[in-house]
């Protein structure tokens, strides 16, 4: 098994500041938008988006949840093992607000069908808008495309994206990893 880097520490620092910079293009004050980390590894880009809005462009409004979308997806029964859950935690409306789904890696499209599904349960946004980190470009199953993309990579399928963070695997970094 081979890994090659495609993004170092550095290149995500510049892709997160820039990705805050063109939330905040969009939506200036953040008074009518929400941020929702897709559990389990969006919640991480999720989360440093929110911090850099927050301590370096101080944007007073953000508000941040995570949504949990195990039982959504429709894989959901197809497994061998049962799946875990994670925890959803949206203590605020999201009735007509704009959403911004968070993800690290955008593969199939399956989990944002999936989050697009499980947000009704909270209410009618509206406007749905997709931030992801990395970008699989040539493995979409569905019709679904980020609004805002830090990298785009082409990668075949015997070839997985993985993103490491600081605050989980002591580095911030991006790798190819062929199995």
């Amino acid at each position: 098994m081979s890994q090659k880097v495609l993004l170092n520490a550095k290149e995500v620092n510049i892709i997160l500041h820039r990705l805050a910079c063109q939330l905040i293009e969009k939506h200036n004050d953040f008074s009518n938008t929400v941020l929702i980390g897709l559990q389990p590894r969006g919640v991480f880009l999720a989360d440093r988006i929110a911090k850099i809005l927050k301590d370096d462009y101080k944007v007073q409004n953000v508000q941040l949840g995570y949504l949990d979308i195990t039982f959504f997806r429709d894989d959901f029964r197809r497994g061998e093992k049962p799946l875990s859950a994670n925890s959803t935690k949206i203590d605020f409306l999201v009735e007509d607000k704009n959403i911004v789904f968070i993800d690290d890696v955008l593969y199939t499209g399956r989990s944002i069908r999936a989050a697009l599904t499980a947000i009704q349960s909270f209410g009618r946004p509206n406007e749905i808008e997709l931030l992801t980190l990395i970008d699989r470009r040539f493995s979409r199953h569905l019709p679904i495309q980020p609004d805002y993309r830090g990298r785009q990579v082409d990668v075949i399928n015997n070839e997985k994206v993985k993103v490491h963070w600081k605050e989980y695997e002591n580095e911030d970094a991006v790798y190819l990893i062929e199995k």
